[in-house]
């Protein structure tokens, strides 16, 4: 090793580089680049349940048993902090009168934490530096930092000049202002740190907005400062939010929704994977860090409970519903770009002479609400082949644009030389809204569709009885269970983007599932539809039947009908 400078700056007094040195984290053994000695700090002496024993200044960070940082000053015998054992409490904590040289260590891997004297310490915060640097090199910009209570305001602000302190001269700027709560920069830049309130920055002319823990900022106070901070945003301010996830109803989660919310109302994707709000989500779970694989999981999860373990290690927010999909399949499911467009219509698969295709509507009123959606899938091989979506079309529009992908369907099969009739099979829902789309495909004529109506089963003494299928209770269930089966089972293949993030928010609602509020769920109940026609496809066409007896079988007790048949109703 060999020795650098003397007096780099105010904090340190000397640093030696290091040349092929390890050092024990919690991802393993890492490079120890450099030791940096600092000027004298009064020592704080913590003492752990365990025995562990570590000699610090007052802002040396740990982590408590969420992994979340906190200075060692601020401890008391109520937290406890990561060790290379696991979360121990803290014994005690005692300022003493003696006033030492520390040593920082700096750590080459993507955490900087480390271990000392067995306990996880750290040296570097991301969202810090980003500021710190913005600041630096922007001339006259104003970055805020706003936290739920002061003091996180002032630990954000410490790191700062934590930062700040460690840089070299010749790319530090020079400050005029170096103060508690703001630091003031040569180039007309500051940073200021404040807690969040109602008021925080208002009539400032911020450049870049900094919330910290913004979900456990009081509901009131954080519709009202999000609401007085939304038109400076609007004219090219920059906001950064980082938070675990509290309730998923408050203002953070709305944020958050909306930021992982990237496909517009037609079901394209948004560039660049910027949400509807113009935010882009980031999550870290604990998957993400080295080393904490499902072994981890499984005991930190035993420590600290299955719900503390989710909101602080999956970033699932409180009271979140349970969606109907596990999120295990959720995490697989990836939408792909359509092959090709006609009109709004996405096709994610070609045309294929030898395949049965399904396709179903979902009808909406068309003016600006709820969305209707067409869903195309084929079987044997369970594939959806193309979707189409809209909020604006009129339910005589919705049935025509039905009525032009089945003879789309037909005509493709047609030139490929397939002899005999295509295959096809379509259907509609005919609650409320469906008797407009019944009296629409009696205008338009059934005979006019290049494809086979199908309807409910008849019952037994039922002579007439609507077009369609009827959505109640019971069948959604059972529907909705065989979508789960199939899905989880990868049994179909989901090819829409809309649709995977549509069954991300489609959650237990009392004994059925729906949309969380908010959300939309035209693309999951059309695909019910579909679910439902296959059933009744294998109950009587022999061919299909045989290839998916095994996924289809004893799904439904409803009575076999030897053929698809309509029965004409006003």
């Amino acid at each position: 090793m060999h020795r650098i400078s003397e007096n780099v700056d105010r904090k340190f007094v000397d640093q030696i580089s290091l040349d092929d040195w390890d050092i024990l984290t919690d991802s393993g053994w890492q490079p120890c680049v450099e030791i940096s000695k600092t000027v004298e700090y009064q020592v704080y002496d913590m003492v752990l349940d365990n025995g562990y024993r570590l000699q610090c200044a007052d802002n040396h960070i740990v982590f408590d048993e969420n992994h979340a940082e906190i200075f060692v000053k601020d401890l008391t015998p109520q937290h406890r902090v990561q060790t290379d054992c696991g979360a121990v409490s803290v014994r005690s904590v005692i300022q003493t009168a003696a006033m030492e040289n520390m040593y920082d260590v700096s750590v080459n891997n993507v955490d900087h934490r480390y271990y000392s004297n067995g306990i996880l310490s750290h040296n570097t915060t991301t969202a810090a530096g980003y500021l710190l640097w913005y600041a630096m090199y922007n001339d006259d910009v104003t970055v805020l930092i706003a936290a739920n209570k002061f003091k996180a305001a002032n630990e954000i602000m410490m790191r700062i000049k934590y930062a700040y302190e460690e840089m070299p001269d010749h790319i530090r700027a020079g400050v005029t202002e170096y103060n508690v709560t703001s630091i003031r920069f040569d180039n007309g830049s500051r940073i200021v740190a404040t807690t969040t309130t109602p008021d925080s920055g208002r009539g400032m002319s911020i450049s870049l907005l900094y919330l910290d823990e913004f979900a456990y900022v009081r509901p009131r106070v954080a519709v009202e400062f999000w609401t007085a901070m939304a038109p400076t945003l609007a004219t090219g301010g920059k906001c950064i939010i980082t938070s675990t996830p509290a309730s998923d109803e408050d203002t953070f989660a709305e944020l958050w929704f909306g930021a992982i919310n990237t496909i517009d109302e037609h079901g394209n994707e948004i560039p660049n994977g910027v949400g509807i709000n113009g935010f882009k989500g980031f999550s870290a779970r604990y998957s993400d860090v080295p080393g904490r694989d499902d072994a981890w999981a499984a005991i930190e999860r035993a420590k600290i409970g299955a719900e503390r373990f989710q909101r602080e290690y999956e970033c699932q927010f409180a009271g979140e519903e349970s969606t109907l999909v596990n999120s295990l399949t959720l995490q697989r499911l990836k939408g792909i770009e359509p092959l090709f467009k006609t009109a709004e219509v996405r096709w994610y698969e070609k045309i294929s002479l030898d395949k049965t295709y399904i396709v179903s509507l979902d009808p909406s009123a068309g003016v600006n609400k709820d969305p209707a959606c067409i869903q195309v899938y084929s079987i044997p091989d369970m594939v959806q082949v193309a979707e189409w979506t809209s909020n604006r079309v009129s339910i005589p529009n919705q049935v025509r644009t039905m009525q032009i992908i089945i003879n789309t369907l037909y005509t493709e099969v047609k030139k490929q030389g397939y002899k005999g009739e295509p295959d096809i099979y379509f259907t509609f829902e005919n609650n409320t809204l469906g008797e407009a789309a019944i009296q629409s495909v009696n205008d338009i004529g059934e005979e006019n569709f290049m494809g086979q109506l199908l309807n409910e089963p008849r019952k037994t003494g039922l002579v007439r009885y609507r077009k369609g299928l009827n959505t109640n209770g019971r069948s959604k269930a059972q529907a909705c269970l065989k979508l789960k089966s199939l899905l989880e089972g990868n049994r179909l293949k989901i090819n829409s983007k809309l649709l995977v993030k549509q069954l991300k928010f489609f959650v237990s609602k009392g004994d059925s599932f729906a949309a969380k509020q908010g959300e939309h769920d035209d693309c999951v109940m059309s695909t019910i539809l579909c679910i439902r026609m296959m059933q009744m496809v294998t109950n009587w066409d022999d061919r299909v039947g045989e290839l998916l007896k095994d996924v289809f079988d004893g799904d439904t007790n409803e009575q076999r009908d030897p053929l698809p048949f309509s029965v004409m109703i006003s």
